[in-house]
Order: C-alpha cells, then sequence, then structure tokens
C-alpha cells in the first residue's frame, strides 16, 4: 500500500523530475518497510514499488508496458536493490538475534560459575540452578539429577552428539528423543558424579551449541560434586 500510495502522490510532478529520482524515493520506502516488518513485508514492498513505478511513472502511463530501455533498467534496479536491502536487512536481524542467543548462553554459564566461584550454595541448590538453566536451553518438561547408573539411556556425548543403542541419533532432524529420558553423565577427574536425567517435550530440537552449553554446565556441578566428596569422604 505505501508504494502505491507514493507513487499516486508523484503522478503530478513526474514530468518534473528523472525517474531515477523516483525510484530512490520508491528505494527508501521498501528500505523503512523492510526494517520495520519482516522479511515477507519487505519483499512484497519491493515487488510493489516495482509495479506501480511501472504503472504510474513510466511511459506508456497507466499500463504496464515499458518503451524506454532507460526505464527498463531502473525498474530492474528498483527491484534489485528493494529485495537485496531487505534480504541484507533480514541477515542482520538473524545476526542480532544469534548474538543476542549467545549472549544469554554466557549469561546462563556466568551464573552458574559465580555460584561455583563463591563457594556459597550447596551441590544440591547449585543442581537445581543448572536444572533450570537446562529446562530452558533444551527445553524440557522435567529435569532431574541422579546419582545412579543404569542402561537404556540415549547419551548426550561431551561433544554434542547423542547416541542410541549404539547409534548416533541426529539430534537436529529428529530433535531429542521423546519416549525415554536423555542421560548427560557427569563426571570430573575421571570420576563418575551421576548424571542429569532429561525429560523433553515433543518440539525438542536443541542446536548443537545449546547442547554444548548444557555439557559445559554438567561439567560445573562435577566439579563442584569432587570437591565435596573429597571433603566429605563419609558422603
Amino acid at each position: 500500500m505505501t508504494p502505491f500510495l507514493a507513487c499516486l502522490t508523484l503522478v503530478p510532478f513526474r514530468d518534473r523530475f528523472a525517474n531515477t529520482s523516483a525510484a530512490l524515493i520508491l528505494v527508501l520506502i521498501v528500505v523503512a518497510v523492510a526494517t520495520a516488518g519482516d522479511r515477507l513485508a519487505g519483499v512484497l514492498a519491493a515487488c510493489s514499488a516495482g509495479l506501480w513505478f511501472d504503472f504510474f511513472l513510466t511511459q506508456p502511463f497507466q499500463t504496464f508496458a515499458i518503451t524506454s530501455n532507460n526505464d527498463v533498467q531502473t525498474l530492474l534496479l528498483l527491484l534489485a536493490v528493494g529485495v537485496a536491502v531487505t534480504e541484507i536487512t533480514h541477515w542482520g536481524r538473524r545476526q542480532q538475534a544469534r548474538a543476542s542467543q549467545r549472549t544469554g548462553y554466557l549469561e546462563g554459564i556466568d551464573v552458574v560459575a559465580t555460584a561455583v566461584a563463591a563457594g556459597t550454595s550447596s551441590p544440591s541448590a547449585l543442581i537445581d540452578t543448572v536444572c533450570q538453566q537446562m529446562a530452558g536451553l533444551l527445553n524440557l518438561t522435567r529435569c532431574r539429577f541422579d546419582y545412579g547408573t543404569g542402561l537404556g539411556y540415549p547419551r548426550l556425548e561431551t561433544d554434542g552428539r547423542l547416541s542410541r543403542d549404539h547409534q548416533e541419533w541426529d539430534v537436529d532432524t529428529m530433535g531429542l528423543p521423546t519416549d525415554v529420558d536423555t542421560e548427560l553423565i557427569v563426571e570430573s577427574g575421571g570420576r563418575f558424579m551421576g548424571r542429569f536425567l532429561l525429560t523433553v517435550g515433543p518440539s525438542s530440537r536443541p542446536a548443537r551449541v545449546e547442547r554444548l552449553v548444557a555439557i559445559a554446565l554438567a561439567a560445573q556441578v562435577g566439579a563442584v560434586l569432587r570437591a565435596y566428596k573429597d571433603t566429605h569422604p563419609l558422603h
């Protein structure tokens, strides 16, 4: 709608300036729409700008025919620039979202690292904190810590891969298993400290970086549990 109104407004003045000037005005409008809206809105604005530029501002007027090669070039450049600006804006938003996501990961690790460094949290309190972080990170419906061992659970490995029944499970495609808990082993210095058992919903497809953050959080718990067991040998 905005490109249409802009072209309609320019109709009384179309004999007073070059079409390239009108095209630049429309590019600014497309930039504004792409910045304020989503990717689809930007592409539609670019196509609409090209359409109404042709209809109102190129000869013969009020038709979609173009007789001037210069006008054809201007129209094609208008479309190309409009779509390119939309794609660049969309790419910038993706990068901003990823940066914000990475900041969130670091803040989660920092919360746990600060608690570990302060030494004021008990192992159980730290485990609760890590479970909360993992629940949001991996889209869990439940997270619990188990000091024992068991067989038959899919396992989240230290490199972010997930193995089930001695085969690699494609988390990116299938998500984390929903029919059984996933275990995340907690070790420190080669010693088994326990494991997190992760229960997920039907739409949990954490990226590899998210799985690695969860593994890093579990490692913090392992270090605290090892220190606690070394200073409390009866436990």
